[in-house]
C-alpha cells in the first residue's frame, strides 16, 4: 500500500480508494497525494472539492487511476 501511496505523490495521478472513516463509515473516494506523513495522507478529495486528510491504516483498498492517453 505504501509503496502505491508514493507511487502517487511522485507521478500525482489521481487514486481512487476506499476509506473507513474513524466513524466507521465507508466511502469510496479519488484523490491527489499531497504528502504522506506519520501514518496520515493529505490529499485533495475530487468527492469533496477541497483537501483532506486521511488515516493510512484506515484505507481498505486503493488503486491509481490512470491518465487518459
Amino acid at each position: 500500500m505504501k509503496t502505491m501511496l508514493l507511487k502517487n505523490l511522485e507521478e500525482g495521478a489521481p487514486l481512487e480508494i476506499i476509506y473507513l472513516s474513524d466513524k466507521e463509515k465507508i466511502s469510496q473516494r479519488r484523490i491527489s497525494i499531497i504528502a504522506i506523513k506519520d501514518g496520515y495522507i493529505q490529499a485533495f478529495c475530487f468527492l469533496r472539492h477541497t483537501k483532506r486528510t486521511f488515516k493510512i491504516s484506515n484505507i481498505l483498498s486503493a488503486r491509481l487511476i490512470p491518465f487518459p492517453s
